[in-house]
């Protein structure tokens, strides 16, 4: 019987668990990862990372799985986590290097000394077509959507992962775990999509709860920190470096005049783990 290892990291407080594809194989399904992220009887996490163990064509390959099972494009916090363990096992330097997710390929940095890991995320794009979002081709700028009896403004935005940025004088917890779900699920969204609402503190400082797709409420996003600076950039709200607060933290973004995104931030590494065997036999 193989070794059912797992590390645990967390970002800002959004934790993951990092299992090695080549140990795991095709052990992790969709059933085992609801499992392994339960809260209650499993050990708990907001989503697994898979390190595949070669490296291929100089870059490392990172497949992220949501909670629910399903698999999510590109998360900043789960980059994070995944350039920390590399370098915490000695894989890469202090040198930057790549990263190939579903969502595109994004350059890492980590600098060991400071626990600050440096993350280009890629270009955010606002039109309907690359987000995606229904309807005729066009930058989804301040439009309205109806929800829950009440008519909010929002922006859409992909970074390799939709997003839905709701903007409001004044957000909380509730609001995001009520109109988040329905958002998440609006026909408007054919892929769903992960929520951000947003609140301007000052040129540069934003504020931001989020609904996340496959995983529910979050402490902390590294995409949705990038989708909610640039649409707050883009609306004339804040400048091209931003520092954006969630419950778990704060993450500071850097936009480009292109809308190349760059986030850094710290992750921390909590433990080493293997399931046991008698949990294994009820959740194989």
């Amino acid at each position: 019987m193989r070794k059912m290892e797992l590390t645990k990291y967390h970002a800002l407080g959004n934790d993951y668990l990092i299992v090695e594809e080549k140990k795991w194989g095709d052990r992790l399904t969709a059933s085992a990862v609801r499992a392994i992220c339960n809260r209650h009887k499993g050990i708990g996490a907001d989503g697994v990372l898979v390190h595949h163990s070669e490296k291929l064509q100089k870059s490392f390959h990172l497949k992220i799985i949501n909670p629910d099972g399903s698999e999510a494009e590109k998360s900043g916090n789960g980059l994070r986590i995944y350039a920390k363990y590399l370098r915490d096992r000695k894989l890469v330097s202090d040198a930057p290097f790549d990263v190939v997710t579903h969502g595109g390929v994004v350059r890492c940095q980590v600098n060991q000394a400071q626990n600050l890991v440096t993350v280009e995320m890629g270009r955010v794009s606002f039109h309907s077509n690359d987000i995606p979002v229904a309807g005729h081709p066009r930058e989804v700028i301040g439009e309205r959507i109806e929800v829950n009896g009440r008519t909010l403004e929002y922006c859409a935005v992909t970074i390799g992962n939709p997003h839905c940025i709701v903007t409001s004088p004044v957000i909380d917890e509730m609001e995001a775990k009520i109109l988040g779900p329905q958002l998440e699920t609006d026909p408007r969204f054919p892929n769903r999509t992960n929520v951000q609402f947003l609140q301007t503190i000052d040129a540069t400082n934003i504020r931001i709860e989020i609904w996340e797709r496959g995983a529910g409420y979050t402490l902390a996003s590294g995409t949705s920190s990038c989708a909610a600076a640039a649409v707050a950039h883009r609306l004339g709200l804040c400048g091209p470096r931003v520092n954006v607060h969630m419950p778990g933290g704060a993450l500071a973004v850097q936009l480009s005049p292109e809308f190349d995104v760059t986030i850094a931030g710290s992750a921390t590494r909590i433990a080493d783990c293997r399931l046991t065997q008698e949990w294994l036999d009820n959740n194989g």
